[in-house]
């Protein structure tokens, strides 16, 4: 099928271009910041008081995106396209050329929770399991804007939902931005509202951030077989690794020791 005809440009305020990857990243974090309100408001979700104040919240909500924009740039210089900047330094602020990495959005966002955790005597666990819970907003709106800026294409296929984007050459491809949507999005924040509001995952600090560790490792471990590599690095080693894979595997680690750490700990207690 034909890709659709969608202009990456939403709009214009006078001569700035406000880009729908833009827009996806401000909604995403505003929806997130809207449900972590709702999480921490919500006396039953917690064993005894939530572990922060709506105050707090909205104060690390630019800490957040902070880690999130900065990180996220750094860690796709870093694993994606270090030769490209070490020529041409410049590129490191172009935006446009390669955009941004989970995986570097990731620590920065980590590093700031950390940070902020500690100036505000907030239980570190207890804050990234409220991260966790909403960050599937997020990779929702940004994988439906990868989409629409027909960028971060899948493998040729000749399934019948197959596109052709048209910065890709005249053949189909999966619309692997969509499975990620899909997956990392829809599926992820599905199965940890269920944990949160069926099972009481948050009453065990660490639980929430575990599951969604690990259920982000194995989402997008799963769509690289479908996803086409990125073409300055290919498949490494040779063989059918790719750095998405590669970058997955110590978060799936991570993430099952987490969940073990949290089921083997006594739930939080006011």
């Amino acid at each position: 099928m034909p890709y659709p005809e969608i202009d990456p440009v939403a709009f214009h305020l006078g001569p700035v271009p406000i880009h729908w990857y833009g827009i996806a990243y401000v909604v995403g974090i505003m929806l997130g910041w809207l449900y972590a309100r709702r999480l921490i408001e919500t006396p039953r979700l917690w064993a005894g008081e939530a572990p922060m104040t709506r105050t707090q919240l909205d104060d690390f909500l630019v800490w957040a995106a902070v880690g999130i924009i900065l990180g996220g740039r750094i860690g796709y210089i870093l694993f994606y396209d270090f030769a490209s900047v070490a020529a041409n330094p410049l590129r490191a602020v172009q935006v446009w050329n390669g955009g941004m990495s989970f995986h570097g959005g990731f620590a920065g966002t980590t590093l700031a929770m950390i940070l902020f955790a500690r100036r505000n005597g907030i239980p570190i666990w207890s804050l990234f399991d409220i991260v966790a819970a909403v960050v599937p907003i997020g990779l929702f709106f940004g994988r439906i804007a990868n989409f629409v800026n027909g960028e971060l294409w899948g493998r040729l296929s000749d399934a019948p939902w197959a596109v052709v984007f048209p910065q890709a050459g005249p053949f189909a491809r999966h619309p692997s931005q969509l499975y990620e949507a899909g997956l990392e999005g829809i599926v992820l924040l599905s199965v940890l509202a269920i944990a949160i509001h069926r099972f009481g995952a948050l009453k065990r600090p660490g639980l929430v951030t575990g599951l969604f560790v690990a259920g982000y490792a194995l989402s997008r471990i799963a769509v690289e077989f479908f996803r086409e590599p990125d073409p300055q690095l290919g498949y490494l080693f040779g063989g059918w690794l790719t750095m998405g894979m590669l970058l997955s595997l110590p978060m799936l680690a991570a993430g099952i020791w987490a969940i073990l750490r949290a089921r083997a700990a006594a739930p939080a207690s006011a």
